[in-house]
């Protein structure tokens, strides 16, 4: 391998355009020296010295992103310091650079002590990387430019290194720099990653692309554009963008295609604002949109900060994207509004906002698939508005709740319909380009079906609907862990009083708990260990007092007034239901998970008394929101409704539907109902046992 020497001096010149060298720029300098001296000795694998890594992906973000904040480019160059350099610690970073340097580089650091499996460990290192920039927005435009430098050396790695690097650029930071609205970096890396997941069907793609910047046809477009702005004493210039091997991918299915509706845009800059909409009209002149394909994002911007005049003609069967727009809007749809950094703009601070929501989710929960819900906020928009003609830009395929969640918070924690038009629709209703929905909502917090969740195509909404899920759990799981505690502390012979006394904090602080609450709600998940805790208490509180013995077999009991299907879980194996005896509950983080006491697969699990509980309902206090449904099989027409003219009264129903086929006399038979409680349905399903007739039922949660 042959190695290369770095020019330091002229990449010192190079920054100097950028950020000069005045007292508040000299952080970065300082971490220059200091990344220079921790790296001095490293290389990489294409013989390039390990400093030119940090030193270009500082100046990417310098050159190509705008940025001049010296702490953030000081926080690129000794990005993987900590990593790489056993004597630099997070410490050593702070005490010489300040804690926001330190945070940017913690936040890039990725997980070096981990014993687990492999694909576990990279979810590990994508979570902390999210978390970091939930906290601290730069930390994943610093690994953005970190990944696009990478690419661009990726040549020198084993072939199996470039596919893994590429399958993670493609799932995940390129569909980011989409979403944060770096343009021109989401193209590149794009571009890059795709170029090496699908070498030969990547080159084969790229020489067709080229030939379509030579289309006669295209050119003269051009030509005649330019002419008619000229014509009308406009000052503009018409260039062509022909897509990269960027926009041939498809995403849902993960191939490359090899023709796409539109695989060129016509851009018109511009010298005004006033200019764009007078360069507009001049473009209808010539070539008519197609009704209803104008877009006027200056008026109304993205939420990126994306502005343009958007306009769709079809010029001899073929559709073309015209984009017109300044200098600077131009500028800023490359750059998105990381040039804002530190601005006070309403809109800006919103829109940072929004994505630090989203990374949070991304960063610390694990009930939803990072991977999706990147996928999902980086695809293709649709434009909605609220009744005042608020623009609301969403994924497509996204829902009301969606919308509702992206107007406001609360509107969307009480969204219980909407209205588009005269048509009223539901929560999961998929909305279209160009609706105009009124939100309908209740005056407290809807509990939402745990299905929505994955229906939701925003970060904010299925971030909320988590920590809602999560809140309702953990009200429940709390009430369990009392109940245990008092049981269990009632079948050794100890008082309850006794947790009341000051020794309680020192049990407490043995199990690194806060509060009763903290300690309720971890009993209740199965966090803290039953047997341990009364053994601290016995030996702490109430030591030298007799006490019963070990109490074995019986499990403790609670009584439960929900059927919240994010609380408890039925499971598959033996599917029990709030209406048989013998229901056990093993205690986790995720809620109850039910079986009958005598299932197989409960036998084969590994679990101790303390750690599982006997679940029952309080029948006539716990309520039934849903409809449901009976299948009765074989039954004449005659039989079921003379057994449906003497059910309790407690039975609405709501309709009866035929199953079979034809004018047979006996056929199976849909029972769709209402009960208010578990009360009602037990005596529905004691009336139908009795009938002698058989029949299915499962409750709908």
């Amino acid at each position: 391998m042959q190695y290369v020497k770095y020019d330091l001096e002229a990449y010192r010149q190079a920054m100097h355009s950028f950020i000069g060298n005045g007292s508040e720029s000299q952080v970065f300098w300082k971490a220059l020296d200091f990344a220079f001296e921790a790296h001095g000795n490293q290389w990489r694998r294409s013989g390039d010295p390990y400093i030119m890594h940090p030193c270009s992906v500082a100046r990417i973000l310098a050159e190509e992103l705008d940025i001049r904040n010296p702490e953030i480019l000081a926080a690129a160059l000794l990005h993987d310091t900590v990593e790489d350099v056993e004597e630099v610690t997070g410490e050593v970073i702070r005490e010489k650079f300040g804690p926001n340097v330190e945070a940017i580089v913690e936040g890039c650091t990725k997980v070096t002590h981990y014993t687990g499996d492999r694909q576990t460990f990279k979810k590990l290192v994508h979570r902390k990387i999210f978390s970091g920039a939930a906290a601290k927005l730069e930390v994943m435009i610093v690994k953005l430019a970190d990944r696009l430098h990478n690419l661009r050396t990726l040549s020198s790695m084993p072939k199996h290194k470039r596919q893994k690097i590429s399958d993670e650029t493609l799932d995940i930071y390129a569909p980011l720099a989409t979403i944060l609205g770096l343009f021109a970096i989401k193209r590149e890396l794009y571009n890059l990653a795709l170029a090496y997941k699908f070498p030969r069907q990547g080159s084969r793609l790229q020489v067709h692309i080229n030939s379509l910047r030579s289309d006669p046809a295209v050119l003269q477009i051009i030509d005649n554009v330019q002419k008619a702005i000229e014509q009308e004493g406009l000052e503009g210039k018409v260039a062509l963008r022909t897509k990269g091997l960027w926009g041939y991918f498809d995403v849902r299915n993960r191939i490359l295609i090899k023709e796409i509706e539109s695989p060129q845009e016509i851009l018109i800059l511009m010298k005004t604002r006033s200019g764009c909409y007078q360069a507009l009209g001049v473009l209808n002149q010539i070539y008519p949109p197609i009704p209803r394909t104008i877009r006027d994002f200056i008026a109304n911007p993205k939420p990126s900060g994306y502005q343009g005049l958007h306009a769709r003609p079809n010029i001899n069967g073929r559709k073309y994207l015209f984009k017109i727009r300044t200098e600077e809007m131009a500028r800023r749809a490359q750059r998105g509004m990381v040039r804002d950094w530190g601005g006070d703009s309403k809109v800006s601070s919103r829109f940072f906002k929004e994505i630090q929501e989203m990374f949070d989710i991304l960063g610390n929960d694990d009930s939803v698939s990072y991977r999706d819900m990147i996928a999902a906020s980086g695809r293709k928009e649709i434009y909605t508005y609220t009744p005042q003609g608020d623009l609301i830009c969403l994924p497509i395929n996204s829902i009301l709740l969606d919308f509702a969640f992206r107007v406001h918070t609360a509107i969307g924690h009480t969204c219980v319909g909407g209205m588009i038009g005269k048509q009223k629709v539901g929560l999961n209703h998929q909305l279209r380009d160009g609706n105009v929905i009124k939100v309908i909502r209740q005056e407290g917090q809807v509990n939402f079906d745990p299905a929505l969740q994955t229906l939701c195509q925003t970060p904010k909404a299925r971030s909320e609907l988590s920590k809602a899920f999560r809140l309702r759990r953990e009200a429940v799981s709390s009430q369990i862990g009392a109940s245990l505690l008092s049981q269990e502390l009632r079948r050794y012979g100890v008082p309850f009083e006794v947790v009341e006394k000051e020794g309680m904090t020192d049990v407490l602080a043995y199990f690194d708990i806060d509060s009763m609450d903290d300690l309720f709600l971890q009993l209740g998940e199965g966090r803290v260990r039953l047997r341990e805790l009364i053994y601290e208490i016995r030996n702490g509180l109430y030591v030298g007092r007799p006490t019963l013995f070990q109490p074995t077999g019986a499990f403790n009991r609670v009584d439960l007034t929900t059927l919240d299907p994010v609380v408890i879980k039925s499971s598959a194996c033996c599917k029990p239901g709030p209406l048989d005896k013998g229901v056990i509950g093993l205690l986790s983080e995720r809620g109850l998970s039910l079986h009958r006491k005598d299932c197989s697969q409960l036998q084969k699990i590994n679990f101790q008394r303390e750690d599982a509980v006997e679940v029952r309902w309080k029948l006539k206090n716990t309520r039934i929101e849903k409809n449901q449904r009976i299948i009765v099989m074989q039954a004449t027409r005659n039989r079921l409704f003379m057994l449906l003219s003497v059910a309790p009264e407690e039975m609405k129903v709501i309709d009866i539907v035929y199953l079979g086929k034809g004018a047979t006399l006996v056929g199976d038979w849909e029972v769709n109902f209402q009960v208010a409680n578990l009360y009602g349905l037990k005596k529905v399903d004691r009336h139908f046992s009795r009938s002698g007739l058989r029949y299915e039922f499962e409750l709908e949660q």
